[in-house]
């Protein structure tokens, strides 16, 4: 959504066109990413405009992965980020979905 300046890109979930999802944390990760990045190229944005990422995922265990994934992305642009441990997902296949906000000049 666009609002003005500001591209709000909501929780984004690890799944592919045909309704499959990968396993690995850090490709789930990269996929929710490939998404958001997506949505703020077709509102006229890219990485460099992301201010604030919000990464759920459902273990400590997932976090390494999900924050290599993350920095990948967004290693020279760094937003601000959070990453929350939640009892899980709306699917039990997901480790990890991510929200983001962009501010286009």
């Amino acid at each position: 959504m666009r609002v003005g300046d500001r591209v709000l890109v909501s929780g984004t979930a690890p799944i592919w066109p045909d309704g499959s999802c990968d396993p690995d944390p850090g490709v789930q990760a990269r996929r929710c990413l490939e998404i958001i990045l997506n949505a703020i190229r077709e509102a006229g944005g890219g990485p460099e405009h992301v201010v604030r990422t919000r990464m759920f995922v459902t273990s400590t265990a997932v976090g390494e992965a999900v924050g290599r994934a993350h920095a990948e992305v967004f290693a020279d642009v760094r937003p601000a980020s959070t990453m929350v441990v939640v009892a899980g997902l709306l699917d039990p296949r997901w480790h990890v979905e991510i929200e983001a906000e962009a501010i286009l000049d």
